[in-house]
């Protein structure tokens, strides 16, 4: 889903012959993908993640969070949209119901275009407690099969910007307020299309989103307009896509498979 998309994707790969779960462990690969911020200004928006933990389902104990990572890893989320995807960690984790993830983020930045310096942004707790996104449906992990997360990191709900771009008085700083969606990606599917005007000419930046009774999630079309959503819980939804200066295009009833692609077009007609 897009390079804005902080999306963390946990494959496990399987392992050779099995078809049924074993004795044993599963292995959980994590990678990381975005839903964009306004692209249009961006440059660059980094995080630093220095530790992820994961929490079985039914532990009540004391400390029921596994740490499955405690690498100090830097990503620029702005890399990392409309299908793209990075993987954070790959490892064995035990089988198992897992219900929340807890990601460590120590910094984060922002860039904006034209701007000669980027805006450090403070992180509220996110060293010490850790983000908190729960996993719904639980993500199952079984020895020797494959199991898939993915946490898709809204990034134009999570920089909250002060000011204004387009005012005099300019930018004053961002707040960052983390917003993430976790999503077993074992029961999702994807969105994609192109965006174009009535003369066929591509539309970059037009900003497109899913919604089922709320907005699942938000994109902005690339250079050629292309637009991605990954992760997207099996369902059916509505899609809408607008640009300043163009009318808003909305489809309803578009179904999502899990494990399949589901393709939707758009041509914005200028108002």
């Amino acid at each position: 889903m897009k390079k804005l998309f902080f999306s963390i994707l946990a494959a496990a790969a399987i392992l050779s012959g099995c078809n049924k779960s074993v004795e044993g462990p599963g292995k959980l690969s994590i990678k990381i993908t975005d839903d964009p911020f306004n692209i249009s200004y961006v440059e660059s928006a980094t995080v630093t993640i220095t530790k992820v933990e994961i929490r079985k389902a039914g532990d009540n104990s004391a400390n029921p969070f596994i740490v499955i990572s405690e690498d100090s890893v830097t990503l620029d989320l702005f890399k990392l949209r409309n299908g793209i995807t990075m993987e954070l960690l790959n490892i064995d984790i035990p089988r198992g119901n897992y219900d929340q993830i807890r990601l460590y983020v120590a910094k984060a930045s922002l860039k904006i275009k034209d701007q000669p310096l980027a805006y450090n942004v403070k992180v509220p707790s996110g060293s010490q407690t850790g983000i908190k996104i729960f996993i719904s449906p639980y993500l199952n992990v079984e020895g020797g099969l494959s199991s898939e997360l993915l946490l898709d990191f809204d990034l134009s709900k999570s920089f909250v910007m002060r000011g204004n771009m387009n005012h005099s008085a300019g930018v004053n700083g961002f707040i960052f307020k983390p917003c993430i969606r976790a999503t077993n990606n074992s029961n999702a599917g994807r969105i994609e299309g192109l965006v174009n005007d009535i003369s066929k000419v591509n539309i970059a930046d037009a900003k497109v989103w899913v919604k089922q009774d709320t907005i699942i999630s938000t994109a902005f079309t690339d250079a050629y307009g292309n637009y991605a959503f990954l992760g997207v819980p099996s369902g059916t939804y509505s899609i809408f896509a607008t640009k300043e200066n163009y009318d808003t295009v909305s489809y309803t009833g578009i179904k999502v498979i899990a494990g399949n692609r589901t393709i939707q077009d758009f041509t914005l007609t200028k108002k």
